[in-house]
């Protein structure tokens, strides 16, 4: 008789969590969805980024390069990588004649992970570090893009650098300069994917994987700082349709959002878009690497 009162209880409590739970569940879904309709019409006031340190990855070129000078319109401190360091320095000292901030600019293939570490440590996190702090806004923005190949004539060289460098040297800038963000409770992960990060495109197999890849890595580090309670590390991950820069020139794309599904992407030119590639190849290394391990992504910037 004992075990059944005690076994009773037992069923009313789980039965009365289960309750709460559904109705947490159901309160917030009622209120996330009116704070997006409310959102619709009054947006929140925009990120105040004054005398934060942005470091910025594929900055000298692009989508990268026009972050780079909203940012320091906006007052940041501008720390640049790239892996063409002839274009990097035209952009670093385009932005410091026209931009009243500092401007910190590297070379690093992202795609390597020792070189990742390497710069990041011998460069960004001793000689940014000590004179301005640390860096406080990562934004992932280096990418490539293989080109017009189906799926078995893409050649292996070429998919496997869209990889590392899509999605594998996110995992290595986070390895850097997410701890000290998560020390101070303060910071900014920006993971800039692709529509073709959420919907499949043909001709893009291994461009979409990785940005799928980026896109999933991206959500699942916001879930883990959640947990955490790491409430003042803010994520965002910006998933454009085909932009109009040099990386996807001659690509035709049509007015509607890819969410209306393959049949709208298909009526209006999705799975051929690729078909008058001619967007600009990544070399493999436009730059020299420094003779002296010490001298490895000297910086150019401007006090």
């Amino acid at each position: 008789m004992h075990n059944q009162v005690i076994q009773c209880f037992e069923g009313i409590l789980l039965n009365l969590c289960c309750l709460k739970d559904f109705f947490e569940l159901v309160i917030g879904a009622l209120f996330y969805f009116f704070e997006s309709f409310v959102r619709l019409f009054v947006q929140p006031p925009p990120k105040d980024v004054e005398g934060e340190i942005v470091l910025v990855t594929g900055a000298a070129n692009g989508i990268g390069k026009l972050i780079a000078k909203e940012f320091g319109r906006h007052g940041a401190t501008l720390v640049l990588w790239d892996v063409n360091w002839e274009a990097l320095d035209r952009t670093a000292r385009e932005l410091r004649r026209i931009l009243d901030v500092r401007v910190y600019a590297y070379a690093c293939d992202c795609s390597r992970r020792t070189e990742v570490y390497k710069v990041a440590e011998l460069c960004v996190l001793h000689q940014v570090r000590r004179e301005v702090g640390d860096v406080s806004i990562l934004v992932n923005n280096a990418g490539v893009v293989t080109g017009k190949y189906t799926f078995t004539e893409a050649p292996d060289n070429l998919v496997d650098r869209t990889l590392r460098v899509n999605v594998a040297a996110h995992f290595w800038t986070y390895k850097s300069f997410l701890p000290p963000m998560i020390s101070r409770n303060h910071g900014h992960l920006v993971c800039i994917a692709c529509h073709g990060g959420l919907f499949a495109m043909n001709g893009l197999s291994d461009y979409c994987a990785s940005k799928f890849a980026a896109v999933g890595f991206a959500e699942s580090i916001a879930l883990e700082l959640l947990v955490l309670k790491k409430e003042r590390i803010k994520t965002t991950i910006v998933c454009p349709y085909l932009i109009n820069t040099a990386m996807f020139g001659g690509c035709q794309t049509n007015f509607l959002p890819a969410k209306l599904g393959i049949i709208f992407v298909n009526f209006f030119g999705g799975l051929d878009l690729m078909d008058r590639f001619r967007g600009v190849p990544v070399p493999a290394a436009s730059y020299k690497k420094r003779q002296r391990e010490d001298s490895v992504g000297d910086p150019l910037y401007y006090n």
